[in-house]
């Protein structure tokens, strides 16, 4: 048998260090946060250093059973050496000794039935108990979720800022502002009492949706592979939100965003075709759906629905059934989709939603009808440079018949999506026209 070459080894090594990040990154940062007791910057700086060490270490002596131990017990020692290092303060002796005799395996995760509702701490899951510090209501809310995306969850910037239609200098300046605020105010690692959580939810409840999102976005590149790092942070958000509606049983709208979690997810197994390219909602073979997540998910909405009002979460969450109970794109109740759609733009309006409304009117009123409602929004900054609007658009001008106007929207669409796969679906559509790809930046 052929022994593997050293670039085949550390090929591997490398691929192991680049998914050990995306899938441990934000559950070990949380567990030294907390072990650090919310010092950020040592706990940021440690796990760099563990993830340096992988990559030095994986090639000669091969990746770890447990990837996330090592990294784990790995950044533990480092920042124990940062801290010694630096000598600032005497009561850091006391941090170092509870990190030295603490249990790296522990720093894996808590079990839910761990999470506690009563005393002076009520979350007892490291990663649920950093979304709340990092929601403090000290910090602007925008920063407060810039922030609980980028260590929490790993997300980089640029996938922050694509996901708030902002420029990534200006996600980068509240990122740096948030960790200065904590530091001045010394804001701890602590949620004092249930008190505190019904000021914070707000925040939490957009982190956890957004988490969520930016694993949907791309899906798997198999059905049910949960090592792929996408598929890690929809399932680390969906078991966020269970910890979370556990710890708050009366909040609606905390149920309303687990449900519509179920619900959306339930469509993952069709998303893909057998080449691994996305399929549309209309065109998916609806027989491999999730029958049970999809039922779990009516049942957290009546929940919802029966604890309060409507609110935004309930609102997508039954947009989402709505598709998830139509029997195959002609049966979907569109009516009903866009009487939701209007309550929603009442409640929370945002491009996205006035986007995906506008979608909606075009299935009974036409694509002309729709365009209508799109035509002038090109001039908002938050959707000039969104890929997505353009390739609605497109859509839009296709489906109208104007095949030249759709082609200069969907080479918009292609020049401004960062990722490959995002590229592929107007590149595919374009081609159909028959009218060439063309260059340049409509």
């Amino acid at each position: 048998m052929t022994r593997p070459g050293p670039d085949t080894i550390n090929d591997v090594s490398r691929v192991a260090v680049e998914q050990a990040f995306r899938v441990e990154s934000g559950r070990v940062l949380a567990s030294l946060i907390a072990s650090l007791g919310g010092d950020f910057d040592t706990a940021e700086e440690a796990m760099q250093d563990a993830f340096l060490a992988a990559l030095e270490h994986w090639p000669q002596d091969g990746v770890p059973d447990r990837p996330g131990a090592w990294i784990t017990t790995t950044a533990r020692r480092r920042a124990i050496d940062r801290i010694r290092r630096a000598r600032r303060q005497v009561d850091k002796e006391a941090t170092i000794q509870a990190l030295a005799e603490g249990d790296p395996g522990s720093a894996l995760g808590v079990d839910p039935a761990d999470l506690v509702t009563d005393g002076p701490e009520p979350i007892t899951d490291d990663r649920l108990r950093l979304i709340f510090t990092c929601c403090h209501p000290l910090l602007s809310p925008e920063a407060r979720v810039a922030l609980t995306l980028r260590t929490v969850a790993g997300i980089q910037t640029p996938a922050i800022a694509r996901g708030f239609l902002v420029p990534e200098p200006t996600i980068a300046q509240r990122l740096v502002r948030a960790k200065k605020t904590i530091r001045t105010a010394h804001i701890p690692y602590q949620v004092r009492g249930p008190e505190d959580l019904p000021v914070r939810l707000g925040s939490v409840l957009l982190v956890l949706y957004l988490v969520f999102t930016e694993g949907y976005r791309q899906p798997m590149q198999a059905a049910g592979d949960e090592t792929d790092p996408r598929a890690s942070l929809t399932v680390e958000a969906t078991r966020l939100a269970r910890l979370l509606t556990e710890l708050l049983p009366g909040e609606a709208e905390a149920h309303g965003l687990l449900a519509l979690m179920l619900l959306q997810d339930a469509r993952r197994p069709a998303r893909l075709d057998s080449s691994g390219e996305l399929v549309l909602l209309e065109d998916q073979d609806r027989s491999q759906w999730d029958q049970d997540a999809i039922a779990a998910g009516q049942q957290v909405l009546a929940r919802a629905i029966r604890l309060g009002p409507a609110g935004p979460y309930q609102l997508q969450a039954a947009i989402a059934l709505e598709h998830d109970l139509a029997p195959d794109a002609a049966s979907t109740d569109w009516a009903a989709i866009i009487q939701l759609f209007r309550r929603l733009d009442e409640l929370a309006p945002s491009p996205v939603v006035a986007l995906n409304h506008a979608v909606a009117v075009s299935m009974i009123d036409g694509p002309e009808a729709a365009l209508a409602r799109v035509a002038d929004w090109s001039a908002d900054p938050r959707l000039r440079d969104y890929h997505l609007y353009h390739a609605v658009r497109a859509d839009l001008l296709r489906r109208s018949g104007d095949r030249a106007a759709a082609a200069d929207a969907y080479r918009a669409a292609i020049s401004r999506s960062l990722d490959p796969a995002e590229r592929r679906y107007p590149e595919r559509r374009l081609a159909g026209l028959g009218l060439g790809s063309g260059r340049g930046r409509p």
